[in-house]
Parts: structure tokens; C-alpha cells; sequence
């Protein structure tokens, strides 16, 4: 029985390939995909499709997709109804709050505003310590909006610091670690169950590090 796997786009992309082509999988079609939307694998049953990050969660929860590799991010941010079966370890970064120098959002009292991408996190954070959050929905450079006094602070993800440090932002706190991670649609997992089970198997083999909850 075949598997359909949804791969998000992007960042986690060539690194999900590169891992998947030292599992022995035949990702030629991945590699030199023109327009196609659609890869068959040429060694094993198994189709992919590339997809945005946060479809990637929508293909999977509506069984479109009988697996999905995304990030950490975009599965604390939205969506619930699915298996999370393994951390990949690849695609490594973390949710940070950060804020303009001597200025810490955390250490204000009151009401705060917090920009971001994610008002998700952003708001379960601060909540969590009890703190009265105004979260503002930004989409485009999230660093730029305390400089302007759009918000007090903010809460995004972070790779280097660079881009922050050039900005004039300081990080005040770590809110989670990232990285990429296997989601399986949950009737898929008992229909398709030794298909799915040796396809996480064999990315496990590659990053050793299974998750508790499978």
C-alpha cells in the first residue's frame, strides 16, 4: 500500500530530501522538479508533494497527506489533529522575545504589546506568566515594529541573531526550540500502520531520536 507524504517548502525542503536520499529513497524527481507539483519516488511505493507549512498540517489533518515533515513552529502556531511521530533534528532554531536594548518587555508592568508572525505562541507565552498581552499580527519584518514603536517587544524565530542584532534588538528569553518534525494523519496510521511505521523507522535510523508519544 503506497504512502503520500506532504514535504513543506522552502527552509526544511533540501534538508528533508538530502535525509530521506540517505534513507535509500529515490528522490531524483524532488531534485530536478521544474513545475511539477507531484514526485513519484522511483524505489520505493511512495509519492511526495511540496506544499507551505502550514497546508502541510491542513493535507495531512484532512488525510490528503498520510505523513507530513514541518517544522515545530508552524505545529505550536496551528492544528492539533494529528500524530507528531518524530523530531527530525534538522532545521534547527528557536521562538524567541525579544525587544530594544534596556527595554525588556517581560520586565514591564501592565499592558504590553507584543508584534509577530505567531499570535499563537506569543499569547500562550505571556499569558502563562500572568501578563496582560496585546498581540499584533505582523507579516512582513517583524524586527522593524518596536524600532517604530508598533510594539513593546516581540516574538519570533531565530537562527543566527543576526538580522536582530543589526536592528538594534536584544533577546530576552527563549520560548521554544525548533525543529523539523514527522506528523502522520491519524486514520492513515491505522489503515496504512507497517507502511508508515518503516517509513518513520527509517528516518529514526538517520536522527536516533524517536518521539515518546508515537
Amino acid at each position: 500500500m503506497s504512502i503520500s507524504v506532504a514535504l513543506t517548502k522552502g527552509r526544511l525542503e533540501a534538508k528533508t530530501v538530502s535525509l530521506l536520499e540517505k534513507c535509500g529513497y529515490g528522490t531524483e524527481a524532488l531534485k530536478d522538479k521544474g513545475r511539477a507539483l507531484v514526485f513519484p519516488d522511483s524505489k520505493k511505493d511512495v509519492r511526495y508533494f511540496l506544499v507551505k507549512a502550514n497546508d502541510c498540517i491542513t493535507y495531512v489533518e484532512h488525510g490528503v497527506a498520510d505523513v507530513g515533515v514541518v517544522g515545530k513552529d508552524t505545529l505550536m502556531e496551528g492544528g492539533s489533529d494529528y500524530y507528531e511521530m518524530l523530531d527530525l533534528q534538522t532545521g534547527k532554531c528557536c521562538f524567541i522575545v525579544a525587544g530594544l536594548k534596556d527595554s525588556s518587555p517581560l520586565e514591564k508592568s501592565g499592558h504590553i504589546r507584543i508584534g509577530t508572525k505567531y499570535p499563537n505562541v506569543a499569547r500562550n507565552f505571556f499569558r502563562q506568566r500572568g501578563m496582560d498581552v496585546e498581540i499584533i499580527k505582523i507579516d512582513g519584518s517583524v524586527e522593524l515594529a518596536p524600532v517604530l514603536g508598533l510594539c513593546d517587544g516581540i516574538v519570533d524565530i531565530m537562527e543566527t541573531g543576526t538580522t536582530l542584532k543589526e536592528n538594534g534588538l536584544v533577546v530576552y528569553a527563549k520560548v521554544a526550540d525548533i525543529s523539523a518534525r514527522v506528523i502522520v494523519n491519524k486514520a492513515s496510521f491505522k489503515l496504512k500502520r507497517d507502511e508508515i511505521m518503516a517509513f518513520v523507522n527509517d528516518l529514526e535510523r538517520m536522527t536516533g531520536n524517536a518521539e515518546e508519544n508515537r
